[in-house]
Formats: C-alpha cells, sequence, structure tokens
C-alpha cells in the first residue's frame, strides 16, 4: 500500500466533505453523481457514513470503494465496533486495504434502536479508544476521531468528554473531526482545552450549512448540538420560506468559516446532507477572500 495521505500540515486550510449512504440501493447511482460534482471543489478527502450498529456496512464500504476508485477522491471509511468483534473488524479493515482505501473514520458508534448491546466490559471494543488502537495495530491507515465541543450526550461531564479524546489520539488518532456546532465559541473554547489537555493533532471544525429548519431541529436534539438564540429567532421568521432558509443557512456557515480560519482552524469538514449548492456556494466565496 502506498503511504498514507497527510492532510495538514501544509499551509494552507484543508476542506473535506462528508456524505451519507442512501437508503435505497436505486439512488447509488444518482448519489455518485452528486459526490463527482462537489469532487469539482477539490476536497482533500470525503468521509461515508453508515448506520447505528453498522446497518448498511457493507454497501457502504462498496460505495466507498467506488469513489475511490470512479472518482479518484481520498476517500475515509466510517468504522463503528459497537457491535463488531474484532474478527470482524479485521476482514473489514482487509476488504478497505484491497479496496485501496488508506483513512478511517473510527467511531464506537451510537446504540442501535433493533437490538442489544453489551457493556463496555464485555465487548471487544468498549470505547472508540478500543477500536483506534486495533486498527493503529494493522497498520497501513490514517485515522480521524470525533470530537464534541458541546460533549458528547452520553458523558458525565466537558471534562471527561475530552479525556476520552486524549485516549483516542494518544491510541493513534491522526485529526480530529468535530461534531457540527453554530457557535464558534463553542469550538474555540474547545480547542484551547484540548491543547491544555496535551492534544496537539488537528482538530477541524465540523460545520452543517441550515437546509431546513425542522430537519435542523431534529439533527440537533439527536446529537445534543445547540442553536443559537439568535439564529432560532431568524430561521421562525423565514422557516415557511424553503430558500429563504437555504439562503441563510450559506450566509450563516459561510461567516463561520472565515472566522474559524482567521482564527488558525485547520480547515473545514462540510457535512453536506448529499446536497451540493450550499457546500459549493459556501467554498467559492471563501477561496476569494483566501
Amino acid at each position: 500500500m502506498a503511504a498514507i495521505p497527510n492532510f495538514f500540515g501544509k499551509g494552507e486550510p484543508v476542506f473535506s466533505f462528508e456524505f451519507f449512504l442512501p437508503k435505497a440501493p436505486e439512488d447509488i447511482d444518482a448519489f455518485l453523481s452528486g459526490v463527482r460534482e462537489l469532487k469539482t471543489l477539490d476536497p482533500k478527502f470525503v468521509t461515508l457514513t453508515y448506520g447505528a450498529g453498522g446497518s448498511g456496512r457493507d454497501k457502504t464500504i462498496e460505495t466507498a470503494g467506488r469513489i475511490r476508485a470512479e472518482i479518484g477522491v481520498e476517500t475515509a471509511c466510517h468504522l463503528t465496533c459497537i457491535t463488531h468483534s474484532q474478527a470482524e473488524i479485521a476482514a473489514i479493515l482487509e476488504r478497505l486495504k484491497a479496496l485501496k482505501i488508506e483513512n478511517v473514520v473510527a467511531l464506537r458508534g451510537d446504540k442501535p434502536k433493533d437490538q442489544e448491546v453489551a457493556p463496555p466490559g464485555q465487548r471487544d471494543f468498549g470505547y472508540a479508544r478500543d477500536l483506534v488502537a486495533f486498527i493503529k495495530s494493522k497498520g497501513g491507515f490514517g485515522l480521524a476521531v470525533a470530537g464534541y465541543p458541546e460533549t458528547h450526550p452520553e458523558s458525565i461531564s466537558p471534562e471527561d468528554d475530552l479525556s476520552r479524546l486524549k485516549d483516542k489520539v494518544a491510541a493513534g488518532g491522526d485529526w480530529v473531526i468535530t461534531q457540527l456546532f453554530f457557535d464558534n465559541a463553542d469550538y474555540f473554547r474547545f480547542v484551547e482545552k484540548a491543547r491544555a489537555l496535551g492534544i496537539t493533532k488537528p482538530i477541524v471544525p465540523g460545520i452543517m450549512p441550515v437546509t431546513g429548519y425542522s430537519q435542523l431541529k431534529r439533527f440537533t436534539a439527536m446529537c445534543g448540538a445547540k442553536i443559537p438564540v439568535e439564529m432560532t429567532a431568524q430561521l421562525e421568521k423565514i422557516q415557511a420560506d424553503p430558500e429563504a432558509v437555504i439562503r441563510f443557512g450559506i450566509d450563516h456557515a459561510t461567516k463561520q468559516c472565515r472566522e474559524l480560519l482567521d482564527r488558525g482552524a485547520p480547515g473545514v469538514h462540510f457535512y453536506t446532507l448529499n446536497r451540493s449548492r450550499s457546500t459549493s456556494e459556501i467554498l467559492a466565496r471563501l477561496r476569494k477572500s483566501l
């Protein structure tokens, strides 16, 4: 396998995109056309997610391989471990290597709704750090891990959450991608505390352009992110106008990204929701000002 790409530390911001696997198999080709369209924006890499507990895992791996081979974009495949054994993860890693996938986003994963999950001490991978360490021991992969500027919903405290991030990085995480947020103060505070704890790896802010108010409320409720009061007030006024909401989302995310980059963020990871318009416009605006 070729040397693992090193995306950071080259003096320019690293832009990357996250996609999710369509549920309907017949939608895959249309999805790949959308990825191909966003390739023109020259992302350094893209990530591809799958469902809780590994649902859709096989199709996700296959599609990640197609993105890498057919579209020619470096691809980081999400890999969760909450319901998987070491043997299963080892087999997945071999498949990824065969597909020339050189990067993984290593996550514990959400608890599936349709099956019981054993306590951490009774699983092969109790926590994300265990997955990171296992993948690192196999070699051949760059590893992204997750960070939570507003604290993971299941964490007992911000300090405990940061300690777990430190463990993931110490186990072999090469860079951190944050959960979505809308108040940059949360990101800067998170980075400051992480650095004070000795975490030196790049911490990439995750930004989700608002494309629908109801969808926004649903997503933030699931991941524990907050919608600033002023933002809520503005969206409530225009929520019945889809085009106005999209324009608001583009403007807000552009302002967020400019400040983040101006104050030292190593890049931006866009949660695209498999849509190209908002991300395209935001990135075009940003590149004009770089």
